[in-house]
């Protein structure tokens, strides 16, 4: 998943908690081995490679959250879409050496892009694609997967108290730590990555950010970010980073992206849906700095 992950396992005995801590961390490498579209052996780069030709048999997780990221894509007009991996590819984000591609080769990858080009078998837990070309990028909605995960592996050996992060950007408060009422979670000032937006509290919900600071090029004094618009296959502008306070971190990562694309006023809608959660939306403003605008509760 190209981060760090911690786990911090509060009360119980030391063994207990060790066995708590990588129970989780192996959770998360489980799922990054089925999810990864960097190794070629994992199931998701098989289903890259053979879903144009027939349908492909999938482990139950992974079509669990590929079918999510459908509905999320159906629900959100295309403004969340897991086949971005061509458009990845296409701005050079894949590799991170950034690169703007040309007005024929945009349309000819957008023509691949779109959840319309994946075909879901529910009996068989089978995926086809449409037509060649057509790729997979768990990027948007794996961590938070993972993450979910990873807090049922902590429930099921009875931790109530712990902190799941991975790499920052999807993170979970399971309970709270010893003589307080929830965690304290920083939020990167999207303009100054050491200074600190501001701090939010996590008790029995996560955080997942999705920030344009994190890759991006400089190109003819336009700076491209990472977070495309897969309706028009460019990154997307007037943006600087989405925080989405949300029940479980799966529905946070594809509502940050969802929000991310759509902005605060289309995206509202898309929040209410979500039972508890709430956004952040920052957006930069005139002379630099960051101008915050608040949606949910």
């Amino acid at each position: 998943m190209g981060c760090t992950c911690t786990v911090r396992v509060c009360g119980g005995d030391p063994g207990g908690r060790r066995q708590a801590v990588a129970a989780a961390l192996d959770e998360v490498d489980r799922l990054d081995r089925l999810m990864s579209h960097y190794r070629p052996d994992s199931p998701l780069s098989r289903l890259n490679r053979e879903a144009a030709r027939g349908p492909v048999a999938l482990e139950p997780e992974l079509f669990d959250v590929l079918a999510e990221s459908l509905r999320w894509s159906r629900e959100s007009d295309g403004a969340f879409d897991v086949t971005v991996g061509p458009l990845m590819k296409a701005w050079g984000f894949f590799g991170d050496e950034g690169r703007v591609p040309g007005r024929d080769e945009l349309a000819r990858v957008l023509e691949v892009v779109g959840h319309r080009h994946v075909l879901l078998d529910a009996e068989a837990f089978a995926v086809r694609f449409d037509r060649p070309g057509v790729e997979v990028d768990l990027g948007g909605i794996g961590k938070g997967y993972a993450l979910d995960w990873a807090v049922i592996v902590l429930r099921s050996l009875g931790v109530s108290s712990a902190l799941v992060n991975l790499g920052g950007s999807s993170v979970y408060g399971l309970g709270a730590p010893p003589g307080g009422k929830a965690w304290d979670v920083a939020i990167q000032d999207p303009t100054d990555p050491s200074r600190t937006a501001l701090t939010v509290s996590l008790r029995d919900r996560a955080l997942s950010v999705s920030g344009g600071y994190g890759r991006s090029f400089e190109k003819d004094g336009v700076t491209y970010a990472h977070v495309l618009d897969p309706r028009t296959g460019r990154p997307v502008q007037g943006v600087l980073s989405v925080a989405v306070l949300s029940p479980t971190a799966t529905a946070g990562d594809a509502l940050d992206n969802v929000l991310y694309v759509l902005g605060p006023e289309a995206g509202r809608p898309h929040v209410e849906r979500v039972p508890g959660a709430e956004a952040l939306v920052f957006l930069p403003r005139a002379g630099g700095g960051w101008t915050l605008v608040r949606l949910g509760p």
